[in-house]
This record gives C-alpha cells, structure tokens and sequence, in this order.
C-alpha cells in the first residue's frame, strides 16, 4: 500500500492528520511542501489545490485534503 502525506512543517492541521496514520500503524511518506503557497506545484498536481494537508491513497485511489477528512479516512479505511 502506498500512502503518502503531502504536509508543511509546523502546520497544526498536517500534524493531526499525521497523528491520524502512526497511531493506525500505517506505513506512509510525508512529503514536505514549501511554505509558499505558490511553490507547491505538487500539491495542486495531484489534488488541484496547494492546500495542506492533502493525502494521498494510491491503492484506494483516492486523494483527499481537509485535516477532518483524513482522520476520518485513516479511522474508517486504513486502521
């Protein structure tokens, strides 16, 4: 399974839903975005928006953003 965390360091909302997946013991990447909105050319790749955090569920197909939205994921999928 390949989970992947698009997050910004010190970010309230990143760290929550990182929180999320290591307490679901699921395996995932972070991928650090820059603090500019206007570098996260990754981030509006895969999700459309340069909003963090996003996550990203290749073996589900699913990429969402939103803090909330994650950890309800992670709760309901993966743990």
């Amino acid at each position: 399974m390949t989970v992947r965390l698009y997050a910004l360091d010190g970010c309230p909302w990143c760290e929550k839903a990182a929180e999320a997946l290591d307490d679901a013991d699921v395996e995932y990447e972070t991928e650090w975005v820059e603090a500019l909105h206007s570098e996260r050319n990754e981030v509006k790749r895969v999700s459309g928006q340069r909003g963090v955090p996003v996550l990203v569920d290749e073996a589900h197909g699913v990429t969402m953003a939103e803090s909330a939205n994650i950890v309800e994921y992670v709760e309901r999928t993966l743990a």
